[in-house]
């Protein structure tokens, strides 16, 4: 099976000792305490299931910049987003060892793990810009991960961590949220030797169940592991329960039994394109997949990236054997009308535009929300019964 990326096994922050949870749980009662934010509690849950592996922590801001500049931290290990914990002030847990971290999302914030202080920072203005440069490519306010980036404070708790829950994740989702520790031990139990995963932050049309058919066909897998992002997404995108919804019926009815797995994680989206790209390619090689599937404009938000930045990414920024997962390189796809398939339009050259049924998010959305099924050549009959549910029941 595909090692993990810089160890040779899985290193979940997650306490599994019952005893020693029980300990922690009750140390975290006399614990100074801070409340982080959303995205710093998304690492916690990912560093907890082992996405995150080897990272033991939170970065220090010298690790944090590295990551940003080369995708290294000051030892010269790979990672390619800084993981910071940022807040606003720290005179609550003063000059304290160990701190309670708590939890944003759930209510009465829960302490979701406990942090050895290493270092306490102040973030500059320019350390955060320049970061927000490298990683998103943009520093524009209106872009929104560099406004969630940016909203964090400007105060670094860098140290080792503890994590006692994976937040609302498990209780929300407990059909879908899974572990890498999880994931890796499911891949085994079905003996699959290649394994390709497709993250998604939408419900799948017939393009993309598609695109993992030929994925899987072409590569000779013997698993998908579909991968949906479960934490907090932008304004007007698909609420996680009905993109679960759909995605399993998807399976259900057009997969062979037993060859695929619907699984998700809880992380925040980053928006960052490029960036986001090889981040969502680590920790599918941590969870155990052998391929990945970018496709055009992968973890993109409006123009902010080129259609294939996220490609060339792994050939022009990404160290050399700094992972082992392999990337399946896709193009936008979508129905030929003249070959009457599903095609990558760079596989169709004598095809202009109009041979193929391309709709826009807004125009689906729209005819969902009229309860009007978008052609069967877009999207499955059985998916857009529940995506016209959901868009009924909120217009």
């Amino acid at each position: 099976m595909i090692k993990p990326i810089g160890s040779d096994e899985l290193k979940p922050l997650f306490v599994y000792d019952t005893d020693q949870h029980a300990a922690l749980t009750k140390e975290a009662e006399s614990l100074p305490s801070v409340t982080i934010s959303s995205a710093a509690a998304g690492n916690a849950v990912m560093m907890g299931g082992g996405y995150f592996t080897p990272l033991t922590g939170f970065m220090t801001l010298a690790d944090a910049m590295g990551c940003a500049e080369n995708l290294k931290t000051t030892s010269g290990q790979f990672f390619p987003v800084p993981v910071l914990n940022l807040v606003e002030s720290t005179d609550a847990i003063a000059d304290a060892k160990r701190i309670a971290l708590r939890d944003p999302n759930v209510d009465g914030n829960p302490v979701i793990a406990i942090q050895t202080v290493e270092s306490i920072e102040e973030v500059s203005d320019a350390q955060m810009q320049l970061m927000t440069e490298k990683v998103y490519r943009t520093t524009d306010p209106e872009h929104p991960g560099v406004a969630a980036f940016n909203s964090q404070g400007r105060m670094a708790i860098a140290g080792p961590i503890q994590v006692l829950n994976f937040s609302y994740f498990q209780s929300e989702f407990p059909d879908t949220f899974r572990t890498a520790v999880e994931i890796r031990n499911e891949i085994m139990e079905h003996g699959w030797k290649k394994v390709v995963a497709f993250q998604t932050r939408n419900p799948m049309h017939l393009a993309h169940e598609e695109l993992c058919h030929m994925a899987m066909d072409r590569l000779g897998c013997d698993g998908l592991v579909i991968h949906m992002l479960l934490g907090k997404l932008k304004p007007g995108d698909i609420p996680a329960p009905v993109r679960d919804s759909a995605i399993r019926k998807m399976v259900e009815l057009y997969f062979p039994p037993n060859s695929v797995m619907v699984t998700g994680y809880g992380f925040d989206m980053l928006y960052a394109g490029p960036r986001e790209a090889v981040l969502h390619a680590y920790f599918r090689q941590n969870m155990g997949a052998t391929h990945f599937i970018v496709g055009r404009d992968h973890a993109g938000v409006g123009d902010y990236y080129g259609g294939f930045d996220a490609q060339t990414i792994f050939d022009e920024e990404v160290p050399e054997g700094a992972m082992e997962i392999e990337i399946f390189k896709a193009d936008h796809t979508a129905y030929s009308k003249k070959l009457k398939k599903v095609m990558m339009m760079r596989e169709a050259p004598d095809h202009s535009k109009d041979d193929f049924v391309l709709l826009s998010g807004t125009k689906v959305r729209e005819m969902l929300g009229q309860g009007i099924a978008p052609p069967p050549e877009f999207s499955r009959p059985e998916v857009a019964k529940i995506l016209m549910d959901y868009y009924q029941s909120i217009n």
